[in-house]
């Protein structure tokens, strides 16, 4: 896949990275699977937790997905086969 990537393009193969992290990284994947893909500019995803965080009944992953995105970058690199950096929507 081309690094020209569109955010709709990404949205529709974004379960198959999904299914490949929760392959090779469950923590990860339990820490990134209720993200809404905010933006994406062919180099910065940019992802969207407001929405999980209204009902995490104190589970906030924030903390942990700093430590995981490592897990999340390989996995879409091994599907999507372009390299990215991910940011978090405040």
């Amino acid at each position: 896949m081309s690094a020209s990537l569109a955010l709709a393009e990404l949205r529709a193969q974004w379960n198959d990275v999904l299914d490949h992290l929760e392959s090779h990284d469950r923590i990860a994947w339990i820490a990134y699977f209720d993200a809404r893909l905010a933006e994406f500019d062919g180099t910065t995803l940019k992802l969207d937790f407001s929405d999980a965080r209204k009902f995490s009944g104190g589970h906030e992953y924030s903390p942990a997905r700093i430590k995981l995105e490592n897990s999340l970058k390989a996995s879409i690199q091994a599907v999507l086969e372009i390299t990215i950096e991910i940011e978090e929507l405040k």
